[in-house]
């Protein structure tokens, strides 16, 4: 299996769920953007941009190139959103724009090794010195999850009506005929 074929698969079906939850919130409301779960956390608002800017991330990595500079300013709005939230529904937006994006690079994306080294630097000075799938497995998955999930807590903490059935919506795909528990 290639490495690409775990995260891009992955970062589609979830932006796409995220993109259902923020519909759901933007039923109930426009003022979750700000929303956070502690003081010392970022808001929804960055969460989903940040969630946005790991797709990308992990994407560019795997094809051995620098992030474009419109991902940098994602990463930029996203680190000023607590003043600057936006609105769910430009979130739902910059979600669509993200899956087409992840989706038209996918393509591109060439067979590497997993063994190929992989250097990770972040903004801080820490450098990460990973192979190919160490980085997939042990950084660009869970740094995804991290913000995704972290939404949906944000979310469900501000009465957004969202359940298990909405984190696994993507499996529902595989399900079984005739095996759905009666409501």
């Amino acid at each position: 299996m290639k490495l690409s074929d775990m995260l891009v698969p992955t970062y589609v079906q979830m932006l796409k769920a995220l993109a259902g939850w923020l519909a759901k919130a933007e039923e109930r409301s426009e003022t979750l953007a700000p929303a956070r779960l502690a003081a010392d956390m970022f808001p929804l608002s960055t969460q989903i941009r940040f969630a946005c800017v790991q797709a990308y991330e992990g994407i560019y990595r795997l094809r051995g190139e620098e992030l474009p500079d419109a991902v940098q300013v994602l990463l930029d709005e996203g680190r000023a959103a607590a003043d600057r939230p936006g609105s769910l529904a430009d979130a739902i937006t910059r979600i669509d724009e993200t899956v087409a994006a992840v989706t038209g690079l996918a393509t591109t994306i060439p067979d590497i090794d997993p063994q190929a080294p992989i250097v990770h630097a972040l903004p801080m000075g820490m450098i990460f010195d990973l192979t190919a799938e160490q980085y997939v497995r042990d950084w660009a998955l869970p740094q995804f999850y991290f913000h995704v999930m972290t939404a949906y807590a944000i979310l469900r903490s501000e009465g957004v009506d969202l359940g298990k059935a909405d984190y696994v919506a993507h499996m529902f795909a595989y399900l079984r005929p005739g095996t759905m528990p009666a409501r």
